[in-house]
């Protein structure tokens, strides 16, 4: 049944067109992902479907009775009713206390909240859960969500993407997250120069179709294309899940990405990390850290010992309140340790980028802030200029002269990180570095990081960005330690399902230790044969012997084998898949083999560091 028609609808604000002509339908049950540019006319066409804007032209029609919730970005919430209020209207506690739906949207998305606590008194945070809550207690036919996953954590989007993808109401969402679109989305629709473009299946079909299209049409810019395949390269070497929708014919696709490479050249970029930082970077002795200084907040941190090596790159994962974020301000040396130290390299050039927009001169123009940092950057084997580091970033043209004044929040994230690149640095703290980015920039920023080589800690809730960007995953557990995942964002909510909250124990003797346990490295923590490293670099205490020597030699010529039979199994396995293009079942397997291959190659690679580094090679 069609709930929603859309028929030549056109709607502009100025002389700017956000929607042309546009035409197209919503069926029952149907969930659909809206994609897009920041200002390319999103919301606008949700707050058109939904009725609360009425276009220049075109007709919309809704079947009669149609039950629709919309979640805008801005709530409206009553400031003097309480958050029972709110959420539960007039059912008596019995009524809903007995409902265990009502308890499990209660407990994931209002669980910290007293109900009693008054709309005036809660965070934008809180108000957009409370929001959320209410929209998904009532029964509607259509959902509707601008941005649902905005200020909840990985566990919570996991759980609201479960929960969507079990009802039966139709569905259309506009998100950033791809992870939560390839979730929860069957179609996925792309606002573009006014058109709507519509595409089967998730954010991975998506993807692919759009490499399609544009190979078939040889119409798309060459770096753009550059892009996708990168973007298609890392999907196809991921779960197998990201390439089990789509609908449509792939062996096309499968051309563009025969010959890419990974997306990052993780060993070169190592070499170079540890030629600009040494062997170490930050090491924290015996760390106990609470969130709002000595003795007071949480206890984030218990006589821990970590250490964090050149060229790692670490995804910090916890719930809202774990103290990520304190974690970073402990780096980044704004906060000091209740006792402890935090012994950091002394080649290390930091930059932070927290959630606080730093202070910029809104009386300059947003080029000029960016050249007064550097002119020219470096990344990779490439140089840009300042001017074409903006547009990657979505200044084009004109918005490279505008006002810093008169700039959005988004726009002011954008040039902030822009000017905490542009000045060189070997180690980035990057604390929710995607708020407020479209999916296109994101993928500029994520080639731009591959490039880039230093040591990276990331917070943040896109767990796309997250697994894209980052080699390894840690969390804050509530233990007082940081703990080692191998299996990633999902060991971390299949952990945090089963109230499991004790730290992970990694082969080499490293763990996220506390007091008196061997310190683990990003680097060691995967090797089960790995030399030990202490203070930051590789073991080599004095001058090798000549024996000591010969033994590492031959060690690092085994090594250099291993690596080189895997590289002809990893190249037989690419052209298995190849062959494979339309054979799910098939493909699904040689991804897992692919997988395991890729961690085993890691291990290898990451002991070769280790003696080469130990030979001074």
């Amino acid at each position: 049944m069609n709930l929603v028609n859309l028929e030549s609808v056109s709607h502009a604000y100025g002389p700017k067109p956000l929607l042309s002509d546009v035409s197209l339908g919503i069926e029952a049950g149907e969930r659909i992902g809206v994609v897009g540019r920041n200002g390319g006319g999103k919301t606008t066409l949700m707050s058109v479907i939904a009725g609360d804007l009425r276009p220049d032209s075109g007709r919309v029609t809704h079947t009669r009775g149609l039950r629709i919730g919309f979640l805008s970005q801005h709530d409206a919430l009553e400031p003097a009713a309480t958050v029972r209020e709110i959420v539960l209207g007039g059912l008596a506690e019995h009524e809903w206390a007995g409902d265990q739906g009502i308890r499990d949207i209660l407990t994931n998305l209002v669980g910290d909240l007293d109900l009693d606590s008054r709309a005036a008194d809660l965070s934008g945070g809180e108000r957009r859960r409370t929001a959320l809550a209410k929209l998904l207690i009532d029964d509607h036919d259509l959902i509707m969500l601008d941005e649902p996953t905005n200020h909840l954590d990985i566990e919570a989007i996991a759980w609201l993407a479960g929960h969507l993808a079990g009802r039966k109401s139709a569905l259309v969402v506009v998100t950033h997250d791809r992870w939560f679109l390839d979730a929860v989305s069957t179609r996925t629709w792309e606002v573009v120069d006014g058109r709507v473009e519509r595409y089967e299946g998730g954010y991975a079909a998506y993807v692919l179709a759009k490499a399609e299209r544009a190979r078939i049409a040889q119409a798309a810019e060459e770096r753009r294309q550059n892009l996708m395949r990168k973007e298609i390269a890392w999907l196809r070497r991921g779960p197998p899940a990201r390439t089990s929708k789509p609908k449509f014919r792939i062996e096309a696709a499968q051309a563009l990405i025969a010959n890419e490479p990974p997306a990052r050249e993780n060993v070169e970029l190592m070499r170079f990390a540890a030629a600009r930082l040494g062997k170490t970077v930050y090491d924290l002795e015996d760390v106990t850290l609470h969130a709002g200084g000595p003795g007071s907040g949480p206890l984030v941190l218990e006589r821990c010992t970590w250490q964090f090596g050149p060229g790692d790159r670490i995804g910090l994962i916890g719930v809202n309140g774990s103290g990520k974020s304190s974690v970073l301000r402990l780096l980044a040396d704004t906060i000091k340790p209740d006792s402890g130290r935090v012994v950091r390299g002394r080649t290390v050039r930091l930059a932070h980028l927290s959630q606080e927009l730093a202070e910029l001169d809104p009386s300059r123009r947003v080029l000029e802030s960016v050249e007064e940092v550097r002119k020219y950057l470096q990344i990779g084997k490439k140089e840009w200029s300042a001017s074409q580091l903006l547009e990657r970033l979505g200044f084009r043209g004109d918005a490279q002269w505008k006002v810093i004044g008169d700039l959005s929040g988004g726009e002011r994230r954008r040039l902030q990180l822009l000017r905490l690149l542009m000045d060189d640095p070997n180690v980035l703290l990057l604390d929710e570095p995607t708020n407020d980015l479209d999916i296109e920039t994101l993928n500029e920023l994520e080639d731009l990081l591959d490039g880039w080589p230093g040591t990276l800690v990331l917070v943040s809730h896109d767990r796309y960005f997250l697994e894209r960007v980052t080699d390894r995953c840690v969390a804050l557990l509530g233990d007082g330690r940081l703990s080692l995942l191998p299996g990633g964002v999902e060991e971390y909510l299949q952990r945090r399902a089963a109230g499991t909250a004790l730290t992970a124990r990694v082969a080499g003797g490293g763990t996220a230790a506390g007091a008196g346990e061997a310190p683990a490295t990003a680097a060691s923590a995967t090797s089960a044969s790995a030399p030990e490293k202490a203070g930051g670099g590789a073991a080599g205490a004095g001058e090798l012997s000549a024996k000591e020597e010969r033994e590492l030699r031959k060690e690092l010529n085994r090594l250099e084998r291993q690596l080189d039979k895997l590289a002809g199994q990893e190249a037989r396995l690419h052209a298995a898949m190849a062959e494979a293009a339309s054979d799910y079942a098939r493909l699904g397997a040689l991804d897992a083999e692919l997988r395991e291959l890729t961690a085993q190659k890691d291990t290898i690679e990451a002991e070769w560091l280790e003696v080469a580094d130990r030979l001074g090679d």
